[in-house]
């Protein structure tokens, strides 16, 4: 297994503290951070062909603006510290997605942030935290 971590953010505050975890725990033991944003996405769906073309345009437009109002500050932020990272951003179920890329990069953990939704919502669908936490194949570590 190597010394990577995989830090899963979302711009949402609750990343920003895994960001400030990861960078904590990649000074400590030397680990380099895989950076990943997943854009929630399902292929289950019936098009034209006309309608895929817009869906394709719409995807390559949503990987620029996750790449850059998202993904690149945080990895600014930490080769600021001195760490050294990789991005991924990539559409899927999210928490398949960040499963296959823990398998595919041979990381050591998982980092995420709490978004703290709560009611309804969470309980029927759940959420990409308790995902994780029931189906990974390497230790989650969830920041409040």
């Amino acid at each position: 297994m190597s010394n990577t971590v995989l830090l899963a953010v979302d711009g949402s505050d609750g990343s920003h503290r895994a960001t400030a975890h990861a960078i904590a725990r990649a000074k400590l033991g030397g680990a380099k951070i895989l950076l990943t944003y997943v854009i929630e996405w399902s292929a289950y769906s019936f098009n034209t062909p006309e309608e895929n073309a817009q869906r394709h345009k719409r995807r390559e437009q949503e990987i620029e603006k996750a790449t850059s109002s998202v993904v690149g500050p945080a990895a600014d932020r930490l080769r600021e510290a001195g760490i050294e990272v990789e991005t991924v951003v990539q559409h899927g179920p999210p928490a398949e997605t960040l499963i296959r890329l823990a398998k595919e990069h041979d990381v050591a953990q998982i980092v995420i942030g709490r978004r703290g939704e709560s009611g309804i919502k969470s309980l029927i669908f759940g959420s990409v935290a308790g995902n994780l936490i029931q189906t990974s194949p390497v230790p989650v570590v969830v920041v409040p």
